[in-house]
């Protein structure tokens, strides 16, 4: 966890970001008005199911969404600056030189038929970090940074002679080429066993505490972000559920999802056992009304199918969609705890 403390302005600034698919049937919302801060120094975890929204989510940001995506909406901010506000040219000098990106499976982000050195060479040249003269020494050293064996060696090797592991590696290597501010790391453990994600993780806290990055760290795995980030924001069917730093969000779970995916983790419970969550995350263009949540709530309530929760806070940074903390639907709750204005209002 980044022993930085969040201060000052943003260096991300996300606002009600909708990304809609266009499908033959209409548009079908992926990301659905979603709105968080990554400070300077600070690991922001997105975390949730596959199909949550976390992927498109993260591509929205660097505007790499592609056909039939689109951002239909919203604000996205780095450093002050619109990023939607920006031409395709304009962004091509945030991606990787303001902002570094690891993608989900390293074997798709790295070219097949160009040797590792080569393609970190490119990417410090399409930069301007490194002359041709220097580029090869300052790849080599972004090998050693990311702790590949026999660097110098590698450098001329083919992503396809190289394991999982030392391929993620590379694509970190070529994320934090240009020293980004913000590095957004998507699944970036993703197939790989237990050692070799422990590796990962605690490269890219080394990455970050040596250069000083703020970092987006998506997973699906709760105990990935518990143990990485300083805050945590939990998705679920394009919307963010809850919201709030890691330990207090872990300790006092407010939302029904968040407490599902906390036990289904491994030794989550006295008894050791995994509790799955019942059912699936709903398909795309097929997300229920009301709470997406509530066909698979143990504790929905009446309004739950029908109305969307708004934003109840049990502590000023820690939030809640969720009907459980309004006194007006659930009679367990005192008039005492923390209410949002018109909490029956459905976007």
């Amino acid at each position: 966890m980044s022993s930085t403390q969040a201060a000052g302005e943003p260096v991300l600034s996300v606002r009600a970001l909708t990304a809609v698919f266009d499908l033959p049937g209409g548009p079908a919302t992926a990301v659905d008005s979603v709105t968080f801060d990554v400070h300077p120094g600070e690991t922001l975890g997105l975390v949730g199911e596959s199909g949550s929204g976390k992927s498109v989510t993260a591509l929205s940001i660097v505007r790499l969404l592609r056909a039939p995506g689109r951002i239909a909406d919203g604000e996205i901010r780095f450093n002050g600056r619109d990023l939607r506000a920006l031409s395709e040219r304009e962004m091509r000098t945030v991606r990787g030189a303001g902002i570094g990106f690891v993608f989900q499976e390293p074997m798709t982000a790295l070219d097949p038929v160009y040797t590792i050195g080569a393609q970190i060479i490119e990417a410090l040249k399409v930069h301007g970090i490194a002359g041709r003269r220097h580029a090869r020494e300052h790849a080599l050293e972004l090998l050693e940074a990311v702790r590949i064996p026999d660097a110098a060696t590698r450098l001329d090797d083919y992503p396809h002679q190289l394991s999982g592991g030392m391929r993620q590696r590379v694509c970190i290597a070529i994320a934090i080429a240009c020293r980004p501010q913000l590095l957004i790391a998507d699944e970036p453990t993703t197939a790989l066993d237990v050692t070799i994600q422990a590796e990962i993780l605690d490269l890219l806290h080394e990455m970050q505490r040596t250069l000083g990055l703020s970092m987006l760290l998506i997973s699906h795995d709760l105990g990935v972000i518990a143990g990485t980030a300083d805050r945590v924001a939990v998705m679920y069917a394009g919307r963010i559920v809850e919201h709030g730093p890691v330990r207090e969000v872990l300790r006092n779970p407010q939302h029904p999802y968040t407490r599902g995916l906390l036990a289904s983790m491994p030794g989550a419970g006295r008894d050791q056992r995994l509790r799955p969550i019942e059912g699936a995350v709903p398909l795309l263009g097929a997300f229920p009304p009301g709470c997406a949540f509530h066909p698979r709530c143990p504790q929905r309530l009446n309004p739950c199918d029908h109305l969307v929760p708004a934003e109840y806070f049990q502590s000023a940074d820690h939030m809640s969609r969720c009907f459980l903390l309004d006194a007006r639907h659930n009679p367990t709750v005192t008039a005492t705890s923390p209410l949002a204005p018109d909490a029956d209002a459905a976007r």
